[in-house]
């Protein structure tokens, strides 16, 4: 009886045309899956999970079991061309949350808690099957906006469908962007889904549709995303862009989607929808976490603002947890400011690093310091721009510009500056 578990429940959950789209897929699915009928399931699973999730420690986590491959530089994400919007709206990564409690100003039709997992930094707010969950973001995104997350799969086959992901930007018109009934009813005035359906044998998929008064008005074709497999168990980062109806969405760098009219006209999103597809896996047997949530508006002008104004701020340069190095999501932002450079020989620029006010003063400066002189040590290395025409420094936390007492305020703060000589 278990063979036939994966086709009944992609079929709930895929729409007719995505069905036919993937029977080859589900044959692959069903031969594989009765191979593995008969073999051992690994005792040690449920354990292992159980520790992960933290049901040792109420409210705590531990790491994923599958072990987390080495983060990829930032020269690995030579293609990527994500630029993140200039002013952040909403920032979240549950540092100040409770442990085992859904964050303040959420909203979810079930059960979520912050976790912490020992082998991965920070809190993480973990999300659970067939649940949906609201931001506790209440501001417009504008007409052209960025939204960034890392997001944890952490998935052992066990012979079933793996739940799917889906985020959806939504408007919320003259409802408060939390109202309930767009826990369920998300599609009732506009709205736009990246679903992502997770398999095995480097067969995963993507979907993107958007809907306007719960009638769909862009399709999308299934995408294949055979990597994503290879990131089960270590955190990835999903960029998505969108410039007025052109979408945009990136995991680990990898471009997923690019639809140049697939966003509804004439709407304003104003609230991002996490959800968790229905599966036969038991909660002890998969996990699916989020963290490092930032919403951005705006279209960074890096050219006019660097060479014109004489000075570019940016948070898109962003670096691991009280540390120097840079995470490669950064590399679109880098890639923007090297283009300039490369392409006026003649422009020395001095680059300031600058913190929120958390921690210590005086680490704070040292770090801001060090994560100056890595900027221009990437340069150098990744774009092979002469070191002599930059500048570094550090000023820690000392020239704020949003209000260290916010979490956007202090995501604001967390900035590298470019400043013409």
């Amino acid at each position: 009886m278990l063979k036939y578990i994966p086709i009944i429940l992609l079929s709930s959950l895929l729409s007719a045309r995505c069905f036919g789209q993937l029977g080859g897929l589900i044959n692959k699915a069903k031969n594989k899956i009765n191979q593995r009928i008969d073999r051992r399931v690994d005792q040690g699973m449920d354990k292992t999970l159980d520790k992960a999730e933290g049901k040792d420690v109420p409210g705590a986590g531990s790491s994923a079991p599958a072990a987390a491959t080495e983060t990829a530089g930032v020269s690995s994400y030579a293609k990527y061309d994500f630029v993140p919007g200039e002013k952040i709206l909403y920032a979240e990564d549950f540092s100040q949350e409770a442990p085992g409690e859904l964050p303040v100003g959420w909203n979810s039709s079930g059960s979520g808690e912050v976790v912490t997992l020992d082998k991965f930094p920070g809190r993480w707010l973990r999300v659970h099957k067939s649940v949906a969950y609201l931001s506790a973001n209440k501001a417009s995104f504008g007409q052209d906006y960025t939204i960034e997350f890392d997001l944890l799969l952490q998935l052992k086959n066990n012979g079933w469908m793996y739940p799917q992901f889906l985020a959806s930007l939504l408007a919320s018109h003259d409802l408060s962007p939390d109202d309930n009934t767009l826990l369920k009813d998300y599609k009732q005035f506009a709205a736009a889904t990246a679903l992502i359906a997770p398999f095995e044998g480097n067969t995963s998929r993507a979907l993107f549709e958007a809907f306007k008064e719960n009638v769909s008005v862009f399709k999308g074709d299934l995408v294949n995303i055979g990597q994503l497999q290879n990131w089960y168990g270590q955190p990835m980062h999903v960029a998505i862009q969108v410039q007025n109806q052109r979408f945009r969405y990136w995991i680990n760098g990898l471009k997923v989607f690019d639809v140049p009219k697939g966003m509804p006209a004439a709407d304003t999103m104003n609230q991002l929808r996490i959800e968790v597809g229905a599966t036969n896996y038991p909660e002890e047997g998969y996990g699916v976490y989020i963290s490092n949530l930032r919403i951005a508006t705006g279209l960074p002008d890096t050219r006019h603002k660097l060479l014109e104004d004489g000075k570019f701020s940016t948070n898109g340069i962003v670096f691991d947890l009280n540390s120097a190095a840079i995470r490669p999501e950064s590399a679109g932002v880098l890639k923007d400011i090297a283009t300039v450079l490369k392409e006026n020989p003649s422009v020395r620029i001095r680059i300031v690093g600058h913190t929120s006010s958390d921690g210590d003063d005086a680490a704070n400066l040292e770090l801001s310091k060090k994560r100056a002189a890595a900027v221009r040590d990437a340069f150098a290395k990744d774009w092979n721009i002469d070191p002599s025409r930059i500048d570094a420094e550090g000023k820690g936390e000392t020239e704020p510009i949003g209000d260290n007492k916010t979490k956007e305020g202090r995501a604001q703060n967390r900035r590298v500056e470019f400043i013409k000589l």
